[in-house]
């Protein structure tokens, strides 16, 4: 009997080097002669790296000031519990010129910007100016969709309600008087935030497109008088906010606040003595949250950070050890074939 050919299967790859994997390919063979030389390459770089890491680091410049006010003799105590506006006054010395250009910051601490429903407590389509969504606001701000008397709140959403809104004002004691420090509040937030995910309604002026509206509950002002300075810093697009909106990883945290780099100061600030004023009106003490301002420059590897340099360090040397330990074991239990 003559044996039936099987119909081939449709399913069945092309007859091609690629399909078939018939393709040339080169699998490396790892030897003692490569991996261990190689170990002490990536050691060596990765300590290289680190020590360059840690040693810029350790230049960078740091002050940091915490005004939570949880001590009675701090300046700053009475405002703590307050439910009223208050302004309280630090003083601090800088021994040596702090170099420019100076980065202000506000940190806080214990405070999860990470937590799910809060990041989602808002309204992208607001956010970006839709003004259908100014009166019809998005289920995902609940609470903070409606007022009392179920006016729409713009902008919506917890994370918008709890932005910070503590000021800050730096003067230097020049021959006994109060040298105001210029702050500059431009550009301190990212810049896909600034052109890209929020806009202002196409409204002039911008107070008509909140007609019918009100403020987050929060707020002191609404968003369109956000600053009185500047009129094209209003509205969704005005830099403390934004900064505020792009929420922290960690629930220690802080925040670009302004630089300081106009004027007497443009090379830093100079030894001397300083008074930080600040309008606390934030509320920590209710989740055991602490608040801090922090004056820092910046290297070529961006702000202070020594955990980096140290964990390249770390790696460096492990890969250095783990070379010697393979170099050892090669020596002593190598077979006869590989002499």
């Amino acid at each position: 009997m003559v044996k039936e050919e099987q119909e081939e299967s449709p399913n069945r790859p092309d007859n091609t080097a690629f399909t078939q994997q018939r393709l040339p390919a080169w699998q490396p063979i790892l030897s003692a002669s490569i991996v261990i030389p190689m170990f002490v390459l990536i050691g060596a770089a990765f300590i290289g790296v680190g020590v360059a890491l840690f040693i810029a680091s350790r230049d960078i410049q740091l002050q940091e000031l915490d005004y939570t006010g949880d001590d009675s003799a701090h300046p700053c105590y009475k405002c703590r519990s307050s439910t009223e506006k208050c302004t309280c006054s630090m003083t601090f010395s800088i021994p040596n010129l702090f170099k420019g250009p100076v980065f202000f910051y506000y940190g806080l601490t214990n405070y999860f910007q990470n937590q799910r429903k809060y990041g989602a407590s808002k309204d992208d389509n607001q956010l970006y100016g839709d003004l259908d969504y100014f009166k019809d606001p998005s289920s995902s701000c609940d609470p903070y969709t409606l007022d009392s008397r179920n006016i729409p709140i713009v902008p919506c959403g917890a994370l918008a309600n709890s932005m910070f809104n503590d000021t800050f004002s730096l003067s230097h004691v020049v021959n006994g008087t109060q040298k105001i420090v210029p702050l500059n509040g431009k550009g301190i937030a990212w810049w896909t935030d600034y052109n890209v995910k929020f806009r202002n309604p196409s409204v002039t002026p911008l107070i008509n497109a909140f007609n019918g509206t009100k403020k987050p509950t929060n707020w002191p002002k609404p968003a369109y008088e956000l600053d009185t300075t500047d009129v094209y810093n209003n509205g969704f697009i005005n830099q403390d906010f934004l900064v505020w909106m792009r929420r922290a990883a960690l629930p220690d945290f802080r925040k670009l606040y302004r630089r300081i780099t106009h004027d007497d100061y443009v090379n830093g600030l100079p030894a001397g003595n300083y008074t930080l004023t600040i309008e606390y009106n934030y509320p920590v003490y209710s989740f055991n949250g602490r608040k801090k301002v922090v004056l820092s420059n910046v290297s070529w590897m961006g702000g202070k950070n020594d955990f980096l340099g140290i964990a390249y360090i770390v790696v460096g040397s492990m890969c250095v050890v783990m070379s010697i330990v393979m170099l050892i074991v090669y020596a002593k239990f190598k077979f006869a074939e590989d002499d």
